[in-house]
């Protein structure tokens, strides 16, 4: 079974594994492992490997027995920060010790043009897609019997790759392929780059363009991450600048509806939206029955010669699913714990959530200034689906070398 990775949730053929999970949390460079325990909702670090650069993303193969992770010298400084180009970008594979979920180098790793900024297989584990934000662009790899990265797959027309790719999603039916371009919000030097959901035909690492879904002509419109629903024929859609939720029906033809079914605010307040405040990553629980938003707030104010948090919702928006009509309805929002939760994730028993807040942060305390540092926060996920706050781990992490990725794997 496939954990919510930073993106992941439950999906068709993947593995139900031993029970056992492992954590990964990436640091810079350095991706450290950890045991969990779910009846505890507990961790404890274990090892690390280094990749050649900054931890982008990662993926486990659907048996769960190798772990796929993007690396660049790129990407941005900070939860917010400027990007930078970078010159060397790759992907690494590693092998997952069933015993103890502990990574080992497996292959070679394959060299990439740009900074990877999101990566996935495919449902049978045949392939590797991989995401580029700049400039935007869509690869596809081999990935080998014994789960070794191959060559890439050389695509027969040029894709629409749109702006800004964030991420890379296969449906489950492995026909469809979804590249989530957020565009870029306007800025006092140019104008707005429109998003837009772009829609693959997919087969055996062939893609074929299919359909462009951007309402309102893309304008207004910055998806950031999708998941799917585990059995109906949902795709649920965070928004980032403007702090939506939205839901798309699957087609028959294979392609999305041209219009979300809903739009929902992940705010707790909408109306107090201050800068710096976007929407993140997105999961459905495994069972269909809730799906989970991260809010993430970074902008800063003075404050006797320091920049210190001005505020805004560093949450978990908790929304139940409407088994009908698919209508999301926000039922909690909860306090990450933390600062800009770029990534969490859901076991695949859907009992725990972990959130990893990305940056440490200064905070103002009445007249006084504290360190709000990065961390692991870990939640109970209850019945009702609403989360329970247990503990966080502090993470060593900079605005340079930051909490950048994390996700749990069922370990085989």
């Amino acid at each position: 079974m496939f954990v919510a990775f930073g993106l992941l949730a439950a999906a068709p053929g993947q593995a139900l594994g031993s029970g056992r999970v492992a954590l990964y949390a990436a640091v810079g460079g350095e991706l450290t492992q950890y045991a969990v325990d779910v009846e505890s909702a507990s961790l404890v670090a274990r090892g690390s490997v280094t990749l050649p650069g900054n931890v982008q993303y990662a993926w486990p193969h659907p048996s769960n027995a190798y772990l796929y992770v993007a690396w660049s010298d790129g990407g941005p400084i900070g939860p917010s920060g400027p990007p930078t180009g970078g010159r060397h970008h790759g992907v690494s594979a590693f092998r997952i010790d069933k015993a103890s979920g502990a990574l080992q180098p497996h292959g070679r790793p394959v060299s990439l043009p740009s900074r990877p900024v999101h990566v996935a297989t495919d449902i049978s584990g045949a392939h590797l897609l991989v995401a580029h934000n700049d400039p935007s662009a869509l690869g596809v790899y081999r990935i080998d019997r014994d789960g070794s990265l191959a060559a890439q797959v050389k695509q027969q027309a040029a894709l629409d790759a749109g702006i800004y790719a964030h991420q890379v999603r296969v449906d489950p039916s492995n026909r469809m392929v979804i590249l989530v371009t957020r565009g870029n919000g306007p800025t006092r030097d140019k104008p707005e780059d429109p998003g837009a959901l772009k829609v693959f035909g997919y087969r055996n690492g062939a893609l074929a363009n299919r359909a462009s879904v951007a309402p309102g002509g893309g304008f207004n419109f910055q998806p950031r991450h999708l998941d799917f629903h585990p059995l109906r024929p949902w795709v649920f859609v965070s928004v980032e600048r403007q702090n939506q939720l939205q839901v798309y029906q699957k087609m028959d033809d294979g392609t999305l509806s041209a219009a979300p079914l809903f739009t929902k605010d992940s705010l707790a307040d909408p109306s107090q939206v201050r800068a710096g405040q976007a929407a993140g990553t997105v999961h459905v629980h495994p069972s269909g029955r809730f799906v989970y938003q991260a809010n993430r707030a970074s902008g800063t104010a003075d404050f006797e010669g320091k920049r210190v948090f001005a505020g805004g919702e560093n949450t978990i928006a908790v929304f139940a699913i409407h088994p009908i009509t698919t209508e999301p309805t926000l039922i909690q929002s909860i306090d990450t714990q933390g600062m800009s939760a770029r990534t969490f994730a859901l076991d695949p028993s859907g009992r725990v959530l972990v959130a990893g807040n990305q940056v440490p942060f200064l905070m103002r305390r009445g007249p006084n200034v504290t360190t709000v540092p990065a961390s692991l926060a870990v939640y109970r996920v209850g019945d009702d689906g609403k989360l329970d706050f247990v503990r966080k781990y502090d993470v060593q992490a900079t605005s340079s070398k930051s909490l950048f990725w994390m996700g749990l794997v069922a370990l085989p």
